[in-house]
């Protein structure tokens, strides 16, 4: 049926901050300045980088545990957590901010896709073993869960003159390796031989990442631990916290401090999979981005909120990945003032619900696939995978790779609805065998068709004449379903080329309305690259359309009509389209002719065959969800 009718921000590298702008974070004890501490210590101290291991026994994760996620939508949230400190300090403070946290986070494991947490340390004020009972009984409540998170010592958990060869202390009792020993929901985790450095492997959006969460202070033996774990997982999106690593002024501008700046010279600016770096430690937050040796982009943000009213209230950030608009999308919000209702909320409070502005609220451009090559391709499916019950026809195009298309390509539901090759002008190439093929396709193969009209050029494939599948008028409903990718040069000279169409017309099938000469049924391709699946069904004398919208060039798609036995419904890439019409549609009309797959015909004269690659196409009696689709 021919109907036409229907940034992100980036802050640029400014020049070094004065140091006499850093906030220092309220300490209460005597002891050195914090400032201080930042310009006397090193990072390596003396002697040269020893090569260490990787632990020998890593924790694997139990994935039936009850914190779940979509590992491969494109969308997932990190959240992360900065200091807590002042809500654990010994008989001051209230940890109900951060159980309130930790509830959101398992609350919205599932609608926000959260795949990790990271604490960024100072999760304590003294780092007192009674201060952390009380956080690591709050951490409990993740536990039990299953969720992956990763802790790190900021200087108020630890001796802050130490480095990670200081030997036992509280935090390490309490968030030692031995604590993520047990079921993590899709991660691996694994510590240095200290247990003050820890790494942790988790998928999302297809692939896997790696969060490597470094001491306040690393030693040389740390760092060379840190290189391993890179060295080992060079293929993976690296991000790094530790408690300091900038400092931000007042327009929100991070800086390297002393300490950072040697981070960074040694191993982050070396290290090209490094891509992201949190810290808290100093506040306001700021960001900025740095670029490392390979000459691409850093992005190094700070975040803490310690010195906002309540001691932060556990304020958490969350970074909501999205890999198909290639960038992450930054919110700031208090679980526990916004659980709070509003009429119980002081003055203060209403201020602490959800943080604004460019540091606290703003998106980044990552280009993931470019800067870290492609997500690994999904392995091919065998057809006993995907023959669920009520298939009529299954074709697949992995029978050869190049060269032109001929015998016969079997019908793999056992149904005998095989196919052969038709030709209508242009020679042997017109149809061949191709690799390419869609991410998700369980076969990794299709078939390149080049055809086109005026004069009628191409090949196609159709069933025999007798064929089971001609005759059928699948009343109870049907999926159809298959993949197409159409070349940059898709237009005018081959709308309507059609790839499924069922040959014979409504008159032929007893169909008088709308234009009889159109096929019984047929997936068509308009000049715009629209899908149209245009049928005449048994209950109407007329036709009935459904539209997708235009489909971007040069791309793989998948597309599934579905009748439920009522009603037809589109999906392109699993999702339904709108242009879907309500009146009832019963069936499909026949006049018991052939099949036609990369072809359309008008008064059952093909006109031309189908231009651009088709993949899998299956075709099932009954109405499938898209959890059940060929892609899924």
């Amino acid at each position: 049926m021919h109907d036409h009718g229907d940034s992100c921000l980036q802050h640029a590298l400014s020049s070094s901050a004065n140091c006499a702008d850093l906030h220092e974070h309220g300490d209460t004890t005597p002891r050195a300045s914090r400032r201080g501490l930042l310009r006397a210590a090193g990072l390596l101290g003396a002697g040269a980088m020893a090569t260490a291991a990787l632990p020998a026994a890593a924790a694997e994760a139990n994935p039936r545990g009850t914190f779940q996620n979509d590992c491969d939508s494109p969308r997932f949230t990190l959240v992360v957590i900065p200091d807590t400190q002042y809500l654990f300090d010994e008989d001051r403070g209230d940890s109900r901010p951060l159980e309130a946290s930790l509830r959101w986070i398992l609350d919205h494991a599932e609608d926000e896709n959260i795949v990790f947490l990271s604490h960024l340390g100072d999760l304590t004020q003294n780092g007192l073993a009674s201060e952390f009972a009380s956080i690591g009984k709050a951490f409990e409540r993740l536990d039990r869960a299953g969720a992956a998170y990763s802790v790190l010592a900021g200087n108020h958990d630890i001796d802050s003159g130490t480095d990670d060869s200081r030997g036992d202390s509280p935090y390490l009792q309490t968030f030692g390796p031995k604590r993520f020993r047990g079921a993590r929901s899709g991660v691996t985790s694994g510590a240095s031989p200290d247990g003050y450095n820890s790494y942790h492997l988790f998928t999302a959006g297809g692939r896997q990442w790696l969060v490597l969460a470094l001491d306040w202070r690393p030693s040389a033996a740390g760092i060379a631990w840190a290189q391993s774990v890179l060295d080992q997982h060079p293929a993976l999106p690296v991000i790094l916290t530790t408690h300091e690593i900038a400092f931000a002024d007042d327009d929100g501008e991070a800086h390297l401090s002393d300490f950072g700046r040697q981070l960074w010279d040694q191993f982050i600016a070396r290290n090209d999979r490094v891509f992201l770096t949190l810290n808290g430690h100093f506040w306001p937050p700021g960001r900025t981005v740095l670029k490392n040796d390979a000459g691409h982009d850093v992005h190094v943000h700070i975040t803490n909120y310690q010195d906002r009213y309540y001691g932060g209230g556990a304020m958490i950030r969350l970074y909501r990945f999205d890999l198909a608009r290639g960038c992450v999308d930054v919110e700031t919000i208090s679980p526990y003032f916004l659980g709070m209702a509003a009429e119980k909320r002081d003055e203060l409070a209403e201020l602490e619900v959800q943080l604004t502005g460019p540091t606290n609220r703003f998106s980044i451009d990552i280009d993931f696939a470019t800067r870290f090559g492609a997500a690994p391709a999904r392995p091919a499916r065998p057809a006993k995978a995907v023959l669920v019950p009520g298939t009529l026809a299954y074709w697949r195009f992995d029978q050869a790779t190049g060269g032109a298309v001929g015998g016969v390509i079997p019908d793999l539901s056992g149904n005998r609805n095989d196919l052969t090759r038709v030709e209508l002008s242009g020679g042997p190439d017109t149809l061949t065998w191709s690799d390419d093929h869609h991410p998700d396709q369980p076969a990794h193969a299709s078939l390149r068709f080049r055809g086109g009209k005026k004069p009628a050029r191409g090949a196609y494939l159709r069933t025999a004449d007798g064929a089971p599948l001609n005759a059928l008028t699948l009343d109870r409903g049907y999926t159809i379903e298959t993949f197409v990718k159409l070349p940059a040069d898709f237009g005018d000279a081959h709308a309507w080329c059609g790839v499924l169409t069922r040959m014979g017309t409504g008159g032929d099938a007893g169909k008088t309305g709308d234009d009889p000469s159109e096929p019984a049924g047929c997936l068509n391709l308009s000049s715009v690259a629209e899908l149209q699946w245009a049928v005449f069904p048994r209950n109407q004398n007329r036709m009935s359309t459904n539209w997708s919208h235009l489909l971007p060039l040069g791309k793989w798609w998948h597309v599934a009509v579905v009748n439920d036995g009522k009603h037809t419904i589109m999906y392109v890439d699993g999702c339904p389209v709108v242009r879907n019409p309500s009146t009832p549609a019963i069936g499909l009309a026949t006049a018991g002719k052939p099949w036609l797959v990369g072809a359309y015909h008008y008064a059952d004269i093909v006109e031309q065959a189908y231009y651009g690659w088709l993949g899998d196409v299956r075709i099932v009696g009954r109405a499938l969800r898209p959890d059940q689709f060929l892609k899924a």
